[in-house]
């Protein structure tokens, strides 16, 4: 199997797993591509397809996105590995690499999509979420259409998202430490006027 298909799928399932194992299920069931054949039968392709309807509506509803995120903290990225494993041993490659790839491809995009989301839930407006909720469908869906039509490609992009996701988690993760910091110095001037006060009170 060649490294972009397993880079893209696991870059993808960081995202979204449940959507980029049905992708790459239908695609085998469909001749569109030979993918792993666990992926193609009927009642795996349901369960995928329902999992995927439940994260399509959860991942919209702004702060159930992140308890859903948290969830998925180890989910996604084992997930990743196993499609990398199972990719790999359809094509008689290394497994191990193709796991490791897998794993840590979706390991940064999943630190990537949580810390955004995180961020994106101070804001009062749902629409927010909405809009960056189907933002990354539509990449997920573009991307693995590019890997499994152009491998070469697909796995350039992936490693360019990869490396983005890095810096996006890096940069959300300060963010988020600024604001608890400027939230915890507010709090503790509201509190030290509140014990000014006190004492100025006969």
């Amino acid at each position: 199997m060649p490294f972009g298909i397993v880079a893209a799928s696991g870059w993808a399932s960081g995202v979204n797993l449940y959507g980029t194992a049905l992708i790459l299920g239908l695609a085998g069931r469909f001749g569109w591509a030979e993918t792993p054949v666990g992926l193609q039968r009927t009642w795996v392709l349901v369960v995928l397809g329902l999992l995927y309807a439940l994260e399509f509506v959860v991942d919209k509803v702004p702060w159930l996105d992140s308890a859903w995120d948290a969830v998925h903290t180890v989910i996604r990225p084992v997930g990743g590995t196993l499609l990398g494993v199972a990719l790999a041993h359809d094509a008689g490659s290394s497994e191990v690499l193709a796991g490791l790839i897998g794993g840590g491809f979706s390991l940064t995009a999943h630190g990537a999509k949580a810390t955004t989301r995180a961020t994106v839930n101070t804001s009062p407006e749902p629409f927010s979420n909405i809009a960056l909720s189907l933002g990354e469908d539509g990449v997920v869906a573009a991307l693995m259409a590019l890997a499994l039509s152009y491998p070469v490609a697909g796995g350039v992009v992936a490693v360019v998202l990869t490396v983005a996701s890095v810096a996006v988690s890096w940069l959300f993760v300060r963010a988020i430490r600024r604001l608890r910091h400027r939230w915890r110095q507010r709090r503790g001037r509201r509190r030290g006027a509140a014990i000014d006060d006190a004492a100025d009170d006969p």
